[in-house]
């Protein structure tokens, strides 16, 4: 477990780093079937940006503006997987890419709100301007890695938020891995604080001398040694 959380840090620091040292070297593709199967898609949440990546060329075959999740409906921070693609039309443009994330729906997908394109205006999907998403759609296959990046305390790029019953998110991901890792939690990494993650809260409180609640708070976070990069 650990050594697949490192690989994937690994993964997650190097796309950003490389993001920032090629940019000036963006190309065009001659063939989307020559590309496609070294691609990966990387949104940058401060920049609301989207970049395709070729990992075997080190270039950035296009970018993007986008517009991403307001702070009350986030986007999902992550790595994530392309699990499905349509063409449709109506609020959500012209292309839907369709990502793993356990706790909801979420893509990348077209508009009828263009004027939203370069701020945090969507429910927590990546909008697109219409003729982008259907050229981004031409590269993108199953399978596709999709990062979605905030800054270097993702996925707490809001701060060590008390975590309650029913919230759902990166966060709560997080600390169900972390519990995971010190054999508090059995079950699935869902990102969901569901009544089946209660008990294992509170025992995890009670064997560490906490007080007695189904919160997640700073005195949990520092049981479970989550802590916030300066």
């Amino acid at each position: 477990m650990k050594r697949k959380r490192f690989l994937r840090n690994i993964f997650f620091i190097s796309l950003i780093i490389f993001i920032f040292s090629i940019s000036e070297y963006t190309v065009k593709a001659d063939s989307k079937v020559d590309y496609n199967k070294n691609l990966v898609i990387l949104v940058d949440l401060n920049e609301e940006r989207l970049y395709l990546i070729d990992t075997e060329k080190n270039v950035i075959l296009k970018k993007y503006s986008v517009a991403s999740g307001k702070p009350e409906t986030p986007s999902p921070i992550g790595t994530w997987k392309v699990d499905y693609m349509a063409k449709w039309s109506g609020g959500f443009g012209t292309r839907w890419i369709g990502l793993n994330v356990p706790w909801g729906r979420f893509g990348i997908h077209g508009t009828n709100k263009p004027g939203t394109i370069g701020s945090d205006a969507s429910h927590g999907c990546i909008r697109m301007f219409n003729k982008d998403i259907e050229e981004l759609y031409e590269y993108v296959k199953y399978g596709m890695t999709v990062t979605i990046y905030s800054g270097p305390n993702d996925p707490f790029k809001n701060g060590l938020l008390t975590l309650k019953p029913g919230d759902r998110g990166l966060d709560v991901l997080e600390v169900q891995r972390k519990m995971k890792e010190k054999g508090y939690y059995p079950g699935d990494l869902d990102g969901i604080y569901g009544d089946g993650m209660k008990q294992y809260v509170i025992k995890f409180r009670k064997d560490n001398n906490l007080t007695i609640s189904h919160n997640i708070d700073y005195e949990f976070y520092e049981k479970l040694e989550i802590r916030l990069v300066d």
